[in-house]
């Protein structure tokens, strides 16, 4: 009976909470140190999509307006107000009408290659910053290989520091951190390529 006693307590002390929800077997299988990686990184990820968002637009990066503004006084001849116009428009289209204004003087061949440098600089700023997307999509899985190979040695060190076979729900904490941070990484990493591409 005392026998009994103790394979039923064993049972109960194997068994999983009941109620406990799929957000908590989450946070509990990643741990803090895991958790406050993919938070950062998640934090991350929604910041810079959303300040993607609001800069990769049409409207933002060449406004109607300054197209018809500009167009409108260069029929005019009003050259000098053109260039004012664009150097105080702080847009993409705006910085490269600029730069081909500022060097018309010097002829159409200079104004075309200044307005060409200028197209450069400002692609390469915009690339420079959704660099960071996909920063966030390489870096996610590799916490989460990270995460898988840290799970297993724990549980292999906890297989090798026993006597006996440990209970499976002993092994089942390291084995569900190396899977649970994979998981974590791959749901943030694929949005981010995704992003990524797209813009």
């Amino acid at each position: 009976r005392d026998r009994d006693e103790e394979v039923a307590v064993d049972d109960a002390a194997d068994a999983p909470a009941e109620g406990k929800s799929y957000l908590t077997f989450l946070v509990e299988a990643l741990g803090i140190k895991y958790v406050i990686i993919f938070l950062l990184l998640s934090f991350g990820l929604v910041a810079l999509l959303v300040m993607c968002f609001m800069q990769f637009r049409k409207s933002v990066l060449m406004p109607e307006a300054l197209a018809q503004q500009f167009e409108q006084h260069l029929e005019n001849k009003e050259f000098q107000q053109a260039y004012e116009l664009a150097k105080g428009d702080d847009s993409y289209l705006g910085k490269v009408l600029a730069a081909g204004m500022g060097k018309l003087q010097a002829g159409y061949p200079a104004a075309v290659e200044a307005m060409q440098a200028a197209e450069n600089e400002q692609a390469m700023n915009l690339e420079h910053k959704i660099s960071y997307v996909s920063l966030v999509g390489a870096l996610a899985p590799m916490f989460g290989l990270l995460g898988t190979v840290d799970g297993m040695v724990a549980a292999f060190m906890l297989i090798a520091q026993r006597d006996t076979a440990p209970k499976p729900s002993e092994l089942a904490v390291g084995i569900s951190q190396a899977l649970v941070t994979t998981l974590i990484g791959l749901w943030l990493a694929i949005p981010a390529i995704a992003c990524f591409a797209l813009f």
